[in-house]
């Protein structure tokens, strides 16, 4: 049986009290767009919440405000790990799970902290 002391690792998602909202970065000078909201988050991926979500496999450039008391915004590639596709997974809302790739080690090391104080 595990020490009930013990805390869960950094890298579990945790639980956002406030939805983060999510901007897809487009290529070629043109302004980020409403991509949907992240309502957990870890150093490594997170959950975005919409109702389009893209195919398992694809990659964006994303970027979002770092949760409170954070400050500052987060930009990196994401790739798409899992969809979950309106109306098929009843009572989950749709979404995708998506991988952090290339996400500056000083933001991950910050969430890290943060999601470790949370636990």
């Amino acid at each position: 049986m595990e020490n009930e002391t013990e805390r869960p690792k950094a890298d579990l998602r945790t639980t956002l009290r406030s939805p983060l909202i999510i901007q897809k970065i487009l290529i070629n000078g043109e302004r980020p767009a409403f991509f949907g909201y992240s309502k957990n988050i870890s150093k490594s991926g997170m959950f975005i919440a919409t109702t389009n979500p893209i195919q398992a496999g694809e990659q964006v450039d994303l970027e979002f405000q770092l949760p409170a008391p954070l400050k500052g915004t987060a930009r990196c590639r994401c790739e798409v790990v899992w969809k979950r596709p309106h109306g098929t997974h009843l009572p989950f809302e749709p979404g995708m799970g998506m991988r952090f790739i290339d996400m500056p080690v000083e933001v991950s090391d910050r969430l890290e902290e943060w999601i470790t104080e949370q636990l």
